[in-house]
């Protein structure tokens, strides 16, 4: 159930504008409870759900350095370099110097790794089918669509 002052501002109570900022606040409330279930399903694997987006990249573009895992994830610096090192000191990841510039790291995934990112997308998918179980395979491509094209907006 959503709370009361939410609820009034989709309703469009509140003036001007009220129904579009309620929206806004119904997209972070529902983001924040999917995130939140998320990582409560992610805690007993030892990561969180920016740990769990590093590890599903990596499969996806091999070997490569914390720079272009930024890039790719649109996770500023700071906190890449900290999300890195909790998968390292867990046994996840590996730093390691690349051949073609003996300066560079490639951040790769190790066996453990590997194996907790396999728990991780079976946590994923509960947690997934709890989400949005809900919604028919049209409505969930029509609420892809819609969120891409807000998303995509500038």
């Amino acid at each position: 159930m959503l709370h009361n002052l939410l609820e009034r501002l989709l309703s469009g109570e509140g003036g001007p504008a009220s129904d579009q900022i309620g929206l806004g606040m119904l997209m972070a409330e529902t983001h924040n409870r999917i995130r939140e279930r998320m990582n409560l399903a992610l805690r007993p694997l030892g990561i969180n759900v920016r740990g769990f987006a590093v590890l599903l990249a990596l499969p996806m573009y091999g070997p490569i350095s914390q720079r272009h895992l930024i890039d790719h994830l649109g996770i500023d610096k700071s906190t890449m370099v900290r999300i890195i090192d909790e998968l390292e000191d867990g046994g996840l990841v590996a730093r390691e110097r690349t051949p073609q510039d003996r300066r560079a790291y490639a951040i790769v995934l190790t066996r453990r790794g590997e194996q907790i990112l396999s728990e991780a997308r079976r946590a994923a998918e509960d947690v997934g089918r709890q989400t949005f179980g809900r919604l028919s395979d049209p409505d969930r491509r029509h609420l892809i669509d819609l969120l891409r094209r807000l998303a995509e907006h500038e």
